[in-house]
């Protein structure tokens, strides 16, 4: 098994007022030829948005792009004409394909709204952009794992073009699980939202990131209660 280990105070950091942003990987300003991507897992932005500020309408093409609130509300406008608000406890993805523009706003003037957006290659390019947002609360499984996204539109989650699952893990301190990859030729990077994780000799504390991979298996034990965001993805941007 290999890994690769990103301290949360190693990534990227953008502070411009009403945005404040950390980048797991080389987005905008912050550039790290070491840290472009893992796999075919292109962006992990960290995002706090202050009151009634967002992003104006700005456009994306052929990317896999995945929402997913930590705290506050968010609005979501684009140009297939969906609007809507976009809460803790759901999940949101878009993908991009032939080219979309959308916004996305804080509605709340008093309350600042906190969230990961995540990027994934897609293995189809020029695909018809399409959106999906739905509720996490109705599936979820306290101290196991919980899918969030896959490649199947007939699974549990939201489904994008790209042969990824991703998982929600809510476990109290001591749970231990053992996570399976769908494909041993894939790579699963760890993102600890809350809490303290073990991973073989690896301490991962909150907002820590582990690239895991060449294994088909690994462990995880919650050394506090902890949140953590599983995302399995292709190694090879080929795939």
């Amino acid at each position: 098994m290999k890994t690769i280990y990103h301290a949360a105070d190693t990534r990227g950091n953008a502070n411009h007022g009403w945005l404040k942003s950390r980048h797991t990987f080389s987005f905008a300003d912050y550039y790290n030829p070491e840290r472009m991507n893992f796999g075919v897992l292109r962006v992990i932005n960290d995002d706090h948005v202050e009151g009634s500020m967002g992003f104006d309408t700005h456009p994306h093409n052929n990317m896999e792009i995945i929402s997913i609130p930590l705290s506050g509300n968010l609005a979501h406008k684009d140009s297939m004409g969906n609007g809507s608000i976009i809460k803790n406890g759901e999940i949101q993805v878009m993908s991009a394909g032939t080219g979309i523009t959308h916004s996305e706003m804080n509605p709340n003037a008093d309350m600042p709204v906190q969230l990961l957006q995540i990027w994934v290659f897609p293995k189809t390019r020029n695909v018809t952009p399409r959106y999906q947002q739905i509720s996490l609360a109705e599936n979820a499984k306290p101290n196991g794992f919980q899918q969030i996204l896959s490649p199947n539109a007939d699974d549990e989650g939201v489904w994008i073009h790209q042969d990824a699952w991703f998982n929600l893990a809510k476990w109290d301190k001591g749970t231990s699980g053992q996570y399976r990859l769908h494909d041993s030729k894939n790579g699963v990077y760890v993102f600890v939202i809350k809490g303290k994780v073990q991973i073989g000799e690896q301490t991962l504390n909150q907002r820590d990131g582990l690239g895991v991979w060449d294994t088909d298996r690994f462990e995880l034990t919650a050394s506090e209660n902890a949140e953590i965001l599983l995302m399995e993805v292709p190694m090879s941007l080929n795939a």
